[in-house]
């Protein structure tokens, strides 16, 4: 019911910026939360961000400060900010609803120099 298609990967430089963008379609008023995951190689998927529908916001700890996740309508962003090599890994939206998660195809950040 619920698709997400998320954009904005990219290669960039450490200290570098970029913002991710995740579109919802479909059934979207099932969706309570959306957030942001990342996978490393070798590492399993971790939550970076997610957002509520009443707009609380809760981060992992390692990008507090630097990426910023907000809400509009049907698109979720996350800007981040003074980016780091250990910030390179698969970037996945996620859609939280009653019945269960709903996932993007996920986008390549890569940070290096």
């Amino acid at each position: 019911q619920v698709q997400l298609a998320e954009s904005g990967g990219g290669l960039v430089q450490p200290g570098g910026s970029l913002r991710l963008s995740c579109v919802a379609s479909g059934s979207i008023l099932s969706i309570y939360t959306m957030g942001w995951y990342r996978q490393a190689p070798g590492k399993q998927r971790e939550l970076v961000a997610d957002i509520t529908r009443g707009g609380i916001t809760n981060y992992a700890d390692s990008v507090k400060g630097r990426f910023t996740i907000s809400r509009d309508k049907n698109t979720v962003y996350l800007q981040m900010n003074s980016l780091k090599p250990e910030d390179t890994a698969v970037y996945y939206c996620k859609g939280h609803t009653l019945t269960g998660d709903y996932w993007g195809q996920g986008t390549q950040v890569t940070v290096s120099s």
